[in-house]
């Protein structure tokens, strides 16, 4: 048996019942722009925003560093997506020395580490699965 309750913003709280047994989960409806699992993978769907955190778990690091590490990001793109990151709390800038020229380093800030676990489960998934096989996608026209 399976009740449906709404329990937060975007999201369906089930109840599901089986012999002996009582189980609550919190289901996000991913698909109502409310909801915060939503609003998490909006922030998180850059590509180079996955990459850069992951360059960042090997430590802080300064822009040219970055820049050398994330293959194929140009400089005006990883200035912006580290400020859009700065700004959601997930990378921290700190500046080494202020006079002309300026040294800055990024280090993820405590929040930016929590995605260290979903970021290897998702690398796992990947790795046992290998979804980018050529036997994956049919040829045209079958």
């Amino acid at each position: 048996m399976l009740v449906e309750q709404k329990a937060l913003p975007g999201a369906l709280r089930r109840t599901v019942r089986y012999p002996g047994v009582l189980m609550s989960l919190v289901v996000p409806d991913v698909l109502d722009e409310g909801c915060t699992t939503r609003q998490a993978i909006e922030r998180l769907a850059s590509k180079w925003r996955i990459l850069i955190i992951y360059a960042l778990l090997a430590g802080p690091q300064r822009h040219a560093e970055l820049r050398r590490r994330v293959a194929g990001i140009t400089q005006k793109v990883l200035t912006e997506t580290l400020r859009e990151m700065e700004r959601d709390g997930l990378v921290q800038r700190r500046v080494l020395r202020e006079t002309p020229p300026q040294h800055v380093e990024y280090a993820l800030t405590a929040l930016g580490k929590t995605l260290q676990e979903p970021l290897a489960a998702i690398c796992a998934w990947a790795t046992e699965n290998n979804p980018v096989r050529s036997s994956a996608v049919p040829p045209s026209g079958q």
